[in-house]
């Protein structure tokens, strides 16, 4: 019996060790738990532009990219407001003071409703790492410290997105992970002699030297070749798989060599235009995936492990569903969010069946484009102009909390959360909400 204890002792003292970031942080773009929810409680039911806020500081310019905060730092990846360059910058995340600002590099390339600064940055609690839409790869210690640097577009040619590259680099078990599926012809320089492959590639992160590169095909054409969403880790039978979304394909990947373990197609029907933004969220040993343009949400049963080809969707959602927007799995639900069509509703999933226990409209002027963020039992919602909706979790009817309005547009930046407060980034400035 002591022998016991002392031995289930050890294993929770590694553990807890072995873990790089708490639930109090959100290390990565769609935080802790890879699905857009945190742990974190007694955060604000109300603030303003002026009320609640703890601190202000000012940014160089906008970017889609969330804020990630870990060990009280907050990084932030920027451009500067009329200029093509594009800068990471580190915040204390207490009193909201400027740590370091590091130029990266400059992109005089255009992208609709986009800029080379939209991939949220990915910190461990001892390293932290910026990838840009210029191909721009960076590891800093928290000191601001470059560790190493590459510039992938240069070694691997045109990221050949429409909208500019976008998807956000991620860790796990020590492996950094990069997701790169686009045209296999570009659509701006610079220009390739021969058709250019899609991969997903694992890098050291202290070294920055790629662990391995692999190939990713498909029978997708045209801008239906194309991702911006964001890897994430799937554990099921005591097995980790790296998913990740696009090119009309669903692809589950060994993180230690790369190799694909499966793959689900989910659309036969080959047409030009069917890129993927979302990412897929998972919950209740299912995946989560949104089809393109506001087609739909959809549950995937993954397959038996000794038998890939038995993937099957359980479930569709043909409902107001996104275009932009990551699906929310928390409490126990799945949440989306249809932020430019059909009326600017919120629809609460059952996540097993798919039936709608809720839907409510959120209105507002500007498109919602920013993925949904669960926590304390709310779900924060904040719009291009500004506009911020509060809406109850969890219940069994759409309840509006509270609205406000940061009016510092664009706003396209997911809100985050960490020790207690919300922390939103706008076209000018970071802010950190609490009570």
């Amino acid at each position: 019996m002591v022998k016991n204890k002392i031995l289930l002792w050890i294993t929770v003292t590694i553990l807890m060790i072995s873990m790089p970031v708490s639930a109090a942080d959100w290390p990565q773009w769609r935080g802790p738990f890879f699905n857009g929810s945190t742990s974190e409680k007694n955060l604000p039911d109300s603030f303003s532009q002026t009320e609640g806020v703890v601190w202000v500081s000012p940014l160089p310019g906008p970017s889609g990219a969330t804020p990630v905060i870990c060990n009280s730092r907050i990084f932030v990846s920027s451009t500067i407001k009329g200029e093509p360059n594009f800068v990471a910058m580190c915040f204390d995340a207490r009193n909201g003071r400027q740590l370091w600002k590091k130029n990266i590099g400059s992109d005089t390339r255009r992208f609709p409703r986009n800029n080379a600064a939209s991939p949220s940055p990915v910190t461990d609690g001892k390293y932290v790492f910026f990838l840009y839409g210029s191909g721009h790869l960076v590891g800093f210690d928290y000191e601001g410290n470059k560790l190493w640097s590459r510039n992938i577009e240069d070694e691997y040619g045109n990221l050949a997105l429409q909208f500019g590259y976008s998807s956000s680099p991620f860790l796990y078990k020590n492996k950094l992970f990069i997701l790169v599926v686009r045209r296999n012809k570009p659509y701006r320089e610079p220009w390739s002699d021969t058709p250019l492959d899609s991969y997903l590639m694992a890098l050291n992160p202290q070294t920055g030297k790629t662990i391995f590169k692999q190939q990713r095909k498909t029978n997708a054409f045209d801008e239906g070749m194309e991702t911006y969403s964001t890897p994430i880790p799937f554990i099921r039978n005591k097995r980790t798989e790296i998913l990740n979304t696009g090119a009309d394909f669903i692809t589950a990947h060994n993180p230690d060599t790369g190799k694909e373990l499966w793959r689900f197609e989910y659309h036969t029907n080959k047409v030009r235009d069917t890129r993927i933004i979302p990412s897929l969220v998972t919950g209740d040993g299912l995946i989560f995936g949104a089809r393109h343009k506001h087609g739909g949400v959809f549950a995937l049963q993954p397959p038996n492990p000794n038998n890939q080809s038995q993937a099957r969707i359980i479930w569709d959602y043909h409902g107001p569903s996104p275009d932009a927007s990551t699906p929310l799995y928390y409490l126990n639900r799945l949440y989306v969010l249809n932020g430019v069509k059909q009326g600017k509703v919120v629809t609460c999933l059952e996540p097993k069946t798919g039936s709608e226990i809720w839907q409510g409209t959120i209105g507002g002027r500007g498109p919602w484009r920013a993925s949904l963020t669960g926590a304390d039992g709310k779900l924060y919602c904040i719009n291009e102009t500004g506009e911020v909706v509060v809406l109850a979790a969890g219940g069994n009817e759409f309840k509006i909390i509270f609205q406000t309005k940061i009016n510092e547009p664009p706003i396209q930046s997911s809100i985050a959360v960490a020790d207690g407060r919300l922390f939103i980034r706008t076209a000018q400035n970071l802010y950190c909400i609490g009570k």
